[in-house]
């Protein structure tokens, strides 16, 4: 049988089609022209045209968030590719498995600063798990295959294919490899026994034991296993921002998230733990605060992790356990059904104790007074209108907070926001990918009046692609965070931070053919949004625009260079 022979491009979309992509993320230019085409003339996937690069690779973004699949941007040379690095980024540093094909000059005119020609993997590389040049057609196939390998494979992460233009056009047989090897590559999956079985001992044998729980449980769908495990353990346990969802936030052991915005009682009892058990989290800047302090009260750390490199990078860990956090949490399971006594016979008592005290500070609680809209109160109320079901996406800032803190997540992956890169921006594309990958569900963007500025031409998008995602505007006329952070450290000087000439939103989405809504009135805010979810609302996005009291803060909040128990809560903020 004569094998078939085919150009380049198509050789790029037979490799999509191989790998089940349902949905490819972009915007045309002339490197990508050949392989647009080829997406013309095929039916297996849709192509979702944005309106800027950078909401491409955040839409294919979230489409991986919410779904686990693979997302899959296409972008042009030079600017395009450069357009499309914030995204290659805010994914990067959140292990997001994507693909992200870049169309590059003609290889004779590499390096010959051609026209819109950029070194991509250069500029690239250090925000992405791996990235690629193709220099000849007979490698577009294996090097896809590999793409996808890499990008689902152990930490996940976004991978760059860069294919120059003249290859696309070639033509030569198509052959797509069934499987990959790569020899310097080889992720540890399952977890050491010896080590499982040490970590079990100091869990069981714990008086203060917690646990602390990142994005990596949602990644590695590990959130069933995590949740009979604290059943089993009895344990109390936190999310990280990420992690969110990765635990039913409605049970009883749920602490709430931690860190520089988390719960009193989360961040104590991380502070005085004498057993903590860390599952695909990082320890990173905005969780433990300042390590010298987050280890002045000694306590005993095991780590589990897929990647070897976060295991005592920021803090030394007693216990490393490298494997895949599901995996590794049912052999846990197993070993501790296989004992003979239960851990919680002789728990704690005291310590559990001690962490009702540290609830009853309600360090969540808010004034409200009914004459302003409180972002918080908005939240709740979003919360009770959509029974918890929604998929929440957000961009960054105070709002982002909110959303995190009055929105409880009961599932994994319905919480879609960016947490390493704290990306502006994001709230709406991520809203895009959610909706198509979801087409009958409720999906909110909670964002405020200088994040949804920088990606708002994606309305545009939306109504192309009658995308009837619900945006919840928390207008407080600043930038938030900024202006809180002024306000606290920087004497409230608020410079640049006051969001002045703010168009009129309203009418903004009303020109896009959306619908839009103003709310001023704080006995207002259930009504509009039982209507934007409403039936009669149900296929058209709707843009509410919450005029917020601009004086309100986070908390509660712990200072930057400061540790886990030192946090400001909203009765100390008077004093600073």
């Amino acid at each position: 049988m004569t094998a078939e022979i085919i150009t380049g491009a198509e050789i790029a979309i037979r490799c999509l089609q191989k790998e089940n992509v349902k949905f490819v993320f972009g915007y045309p230019g002339g490197a990508v022209l050949n392989i647009y085409d080829a997406i013309f003339q095929q039916k297996s996937f849709k192509h979702v045209l944005v309106r800027h690069e950078q909401a491409a690779v955040h839409a294919a973004d979230a489409y991986s968030r919410a779904t686990g699949d693979v997302g899959v941007a296409l972008v042009t040379s030079g600017p395009g590719a450069t357009n499309a690095v914030t995204g290659i980024a805010t994914a990067h540093m959140d292990s997001i498995p994507m693909v992200i094909i870049s169309g590059q000059v003609p290889t004779h005119a590499i390096g010959q600063d051609a026209f819109q020609e950029c070194d991509t993997v250069g500029i690239t590389r250090p925000c992405v798990k791996h990235n690629f040049l193709v220099k000849d057609i007979k490698d577009i196939a294996s090097t896809i295959k590999k793409a996808f390998y890499l990008a689902a494979t152990g930490r996940p992460g976004p991978v760059l294919v860069d294919i120059p233009k003249d290859i696309t056009a070639e033509t030569t047989e198509f052959i797509y490899p069934e499987n990959v090897s790569l020899r310097s590559y080889n992720p540890i999956n399952q977890g050491h026994s010896g080590q499982i079985n040490k970590a079990l001992d100091l869990l069981v044998n714990a008086q203060k034991p917690m646990v602390y729980s990142g994005g990596g449980v949602v990644l590695g769908n590990a959130s069933e296993a995590l949740t009979e495990f604290i059943k089993l353990l009895g344990f109390p346990i936190t999310n990280t921002l990420m992690g969110l969802g990765g635990f039913p936030a409605s049970h009883e052991n749920f602490l709430g998230m931690l860190g520089m915005h988390g719960t009193y009682q989360a961040n104590m009892a991380m502070q005085e733990c004498d057993v903590l058990l860390a599952v695909g989290a990082r320890f990173d800047d905005r969780v433990i605060g300042n390590p010298d302090h987050f280890l002045a009260k000694p306590k005993k750390i095991i780590h589990i992790d897929i990647d070897p490199a976060s295991i005592s990078k920021r803090v030394k860990i007693d216990i490393p356990i490298v494997g895949d956090v599901k995996l590794v949490l049912e052999d846990l399971i197993s070993a501790f059904k296989a004992l003979k006594s239960s851990s919680s016979n002789n728990l704690r008592t005291d310590w559990l104790k001690t962490i009702d005290l540290w609830k009853q500070k309600d360090c969540m609680s808010f004034e409200d007074d009914g004459t302003q809209i409180k972002p918080q109160k908005v939240i709740q109320k979003l919360h009770e209108v959509t029974n918890g079901e929604a998929f929440i996406t957000s961009d960054v800032g105070q709002h982002q907070m909110w959303a995190a803190q009055y929105y409880p997540f009961d599932k994994p992956r319905r919480w879609i926001n960016s947490g390493g890169l704290g990306t502006m921006g994001v709230g709406l594309p991520y809203a895009m990918g959610c909706q198509l990958a979801f087409p009958d569900s409720q999906v909110a963007c909670v964002t405020g009046e200088a994040s949804i500025q920088m990606c708002i031409q994606e309305l545009s998008t939306c109504k192309q692609f009658n995308l009837p995602v619900k945006i919840v505007n928390l207008n407080n006329r600043y930038m938030g965070m900024v202006r809180q952070w002024q306000e606290f450290f920087y004497g409230n000087r608020y410079a640049e931070s006051y969001m002045d000439a703010l168009p009129d939103f309203v009418k903004l989405a009303e020109s896009y053919g959306h619908v839009g809504m103003k709310i001023e009135n704080s006995s207002d805010i259930e009504g509009a949004l039982k209507e934007a979810f409403s039936p009669k609302l149900k296929e058209r996005l709707v843009f509410l625009d919450f005029i917020t009291d601009q004086t309100e803060n986070v908390f509660p909040m712990v200072p930057n260079g400061k540790g886990l128990s030192e946090m400001i809560l909203a009765d100390d903020a008077e004093d600073l």
